[in-house]
């Protein structure tokens, strides 16, 4: 019976009983009867076999499955030896959703679909053997560091390592727009480009003229932000990956120009047809100067672009408006426009609460932190990705004049629970991590957008993250919503940061070479490390929270000026090295958590395309686990910022943040909260504000789940969630 012939299986059956309560208990036994029944019925009977896993590849190189030049690195008898030594690592999926995510979404199967041509220790293989290079210590460091779940590459990674009809390894692209027109045709030709592989892109309008703008001393006649953003949609829309889902892309716009409300009714629910904007993503860029205006209950000016470009030389979003704001409001030369303050806050909250978004990106935060020479202005579609961007200059052909910089997004994950036991082999896996992004980052077929492969040449940029938090802090029996959480948090992230700084200034080190204008960093002069020179990280936790790195060799004081007066002398190779995605799938396969912040329900319901519906039970979840898998409906948002402060102390680029809210709220949750608890716009007014005060750098999504039990502000973006 192929894959294609299933009939009467009962592994599904098996999955769905783990909702029924039975004596008021979760059966958890029945997810683990149905892992059973899904090898059984599903797996084993469709398994390719060949006499020799050597005979297994060279059928699956012959039939133009597999690449042959990566495996030609390697000399037949090491990939047999890691094999058998993968095999011998005994690995089982925990869960029937990881199971079947797994052989459903990332197994390699045969054309017609009929069989399966590996397991998890065969896609593990391929990844290990392929982002290794030939380098056999790299290629089973990595392999361990993955069968032991420490380690995930993002989706299109594991995915696509080692095949012979592949997509991209990278599914996440940043691209700026310059104002004028041939920038808009070319960013429209770049993000079709990178749609059809299966990319989500990300936008900035920011340096557009407003409607109203005059276009070659003619006033009052550009159209604005918004048409553009129409031309995007329809773009994305039209790459529709193969047919399997549309393009995705997301637009960001500074809070001080002036189509901002324009902008903001784009996605209400009663917008015009004629401006509404339904698959595409909105963010805001949103500068210290706003937060002030607000509190103070101030008039707030934005400014038109075209007359600050003008005035300033250099294009909108790189013009400091907290610096300027006084000198720009003066300057008769700046054409400006009044708006109230707390209206623009308060039509932030409304479309929040009625569509999740838009994200937010505190511009003024990035850039403090940002330890590269240049200026951040934007983000991608899930808000983690923040890197700097040189802009292009066009000749009238759409040819470049200046080919600028733009971003992808090489993005992986530790896995939190499993990092934790790693010991002292915590760097070293850490130092494979970095290796294996680093060389995603260099050979990336990108050739079709000059600027994100010129980015990615010159910076050699990554974003290694984390998840299992919630899992890991609930198996310990901590609560999410404790200071021993925050306390983890900041450790492990400090350990990340040190881990990932090590391993790049070893590249740079062995290739001789830094990012460009290395020199001009924080890194070069020092300055990046005197928080960790003047504060020990680990000291500062209780002692319940060192026991848990007990194992694990932790910084010193002298190892971090160590560490600086290494890279001060010999550099450091990417450019960035941190970021934190909101895992989606990666998260199944590894049985833990997703991402950083808490779980939404201890059981998961979860629907699948065709199937119906499958169920996730919480990893470790158990009688004694239960009171520690609080959902994140259920949980006050600031233990969430908290968590997240801590660890974007430590991450150089950003942290994807949702905010989960229920439209009527938990009694008691809190305490400005007297006579009504239902949610309203004031609630998430003062939750902005409490992160942008704890440090956040963004808010992705507001998640609201509703008094008729529906979601609003769900993910919707397959090709950013990792």
């Amino acid at each position: 019976m192929s894959l294609k012939q299933l009939k009467d299986v009962t592994y599904f059956k098996l999955n769905n009983e783990i909702n029924i309560p039975v004596n008021g208990s979760i059966p958890l036994a029945k997810d683990k009867e149905a892992i059973t029944a899904f090898f059984k019925e599903n797996v084993e009977p469709n398994r390719y076999e060949a006499d020799t896993y050597i005979d297994k590849l060279n059928w699956l190189v012959k039939e133009e499955y597999l690449e042959a030049e990566f495996l030609e690195k390697y000399k037949p008898e090491f990939i047999t030896n890691l094999r058998k030594e993968l095999s011998k690592f005994e690995f089982h999926f925990d869960s029937f959703m990881a199971a079947y995510k797994f052989y459903n979404q990332y197994a390699m199967k045969n054309n017609d679909g009929s069989l399966y041509l590996e397991d998890f220790e065969d896609r593990v293989l391929m990844n290990a053997l392929y982002m290794a290079d030939g380098d056999e210590k790299l290629a089973n460091n990595l392999a361990f560091a993955m069968i032991n779940r420490r380690y995930q590459p993002a989706t299109p990674t594991f995915l696509n390592a080692g095949r012979k009809r592949r997509g991209e390894f990278v599914s996440c692209f940043l691209l700026q727009l310059t104002d004028d027109m041939n920038s808009i045709g070319r960013t429209i030709n770049s993000a079709l480009q990178l749609s059809k592989n299966g990319g989500g892109v990300g936008l900035n309008l920011t340096n557009l003229r407003a409607a109203g703008a005059p276009i070659k001393g003619y006033d009052g006649v550009a159209a604005g932000v918004v048409p553009v953003m129409k031309l995007f949609e329809d773009a994305f829309s039209y790459a529709n990956q193969l047919g399997q889902r549309q393009g995705a892309g997301v637009v960001y716009l500074s809070l001080f120009h002036p189509d901002i409300m324009e902008f903001l009714s784009t996605k209400k629910e009663n917008a015009d047809e004629k401006i509404r904007v339904k698959t595409l993503s909105l963010g805001v860029t949103v500068p210290d100067k706003f937060y002030e205006l607000v509190k103070k209950g101030e008039t707030m000016y934005l400014f038109e672009p075209y007359f600050v470009e003008k005035y300033y030389g250099k294009p909108f979003a790189e013009v400091d408006i907290t610096a300027e704001y006084d000198k720009m409001v003066a300057n008769p030369e700046i054409r400006k426009t009044p708006i109230n303050a707390r209206e623009l806050e308060q039509e932030l909250s409304k479309l929040q609460q009625e569509s999740g978004y838009p994200y937010i990106v505190n511009v003024d935060t990035v850039n403090q932190a940002n330890p590269v020479d240049g200026v951040i202005s934007m983000s991608n579609l899930c808000s983690e990705i923040l890197q700097v961007q040189t802009p292009s200059v066009l000749n009238d052909d759409q040819t470049y004049k200046v080919v600028g910089t733009d971003v992808a997004c090489n993005l992986g994950s530790t896995n939190v629970l499993n990092m934790m036991t790693s010991s002292d082999e915590f760097g070293t896996s850490v130092e494979s991590m970095v290796r294996a992004l680093t060389f995603i980052s260099e050979t990336s077929n990108l050739d079709t957008v000059p600027t994100v492969r010129k980015g990615n040449d010159e910076m050699h940029a990554i974003g290694l993250g984390a998840m299992g938090l919630h899992s890991f802090l609930a198996q310990n029996q901590i609560d999410y919503d404790s200071k021993e959480a925050v306390e983890f948090t900041s450790v492990y992230f400090m350990l990340l940061n040190y881990y990932t700084l090590v391993a790049s200034n070893k590249l740079a080190v062995e290739k001789g070479a830094s990012f460009k204008n290395f020199e001009k960093s924080a890194y070069a002069d020092g300055s990046y490390f005197d928080k960790y020179l003047t504060h020990d990280y680990f000291a500062a936790v209780s002692p319940k929270v060192q026991e848990l790195f007990k194992g694990i060799a932790v910084p010193t004081i002298a190892d971090w000026t160590e560490l600086r007066d290494t890279v001060k002398t010999s550099g450091l190779y990417n450019s960035y090295r941190m970021a934190v995605a909101p895992n989606g799938s990666i998260s199944y396969i590894n049985d833990c958590s997703s991402s950083i912040h808490p779980i939404v329900n201890r059981i998961e319901e979860r629907q699948e395309k065709k199937v119906g519906k499958i169920y996730y039970p919480a990893a470790g979840l158990a009688t004694e686990t239960i009171p520690y898998y609080k959902s994140a409906y259920d949980t006050d948002m600031r233990s969430v910022i908290d968590v997240y402060a801590a660890a974007t102390e430590h991450v150089d680029q950003g942290l994807s943040l949702t905010l989960f809210m229920r439209s009527t709220l938990p009694e008691g949750l809190y305490e400005w909260k007297v006579a009504n608890n239902k949610m309203t716009t004031r609630d998430l007014s003062i939750l902005r504000n409490y992160a942008y005060k704890k440090g956040i750098k963004t808010i992705y999504y507001i998640r609201t789940f509703t008094d008729d039990q529906e979601e609003v502000g769900a993910n919707q973006c397959e090709s950013c969630v990792i």
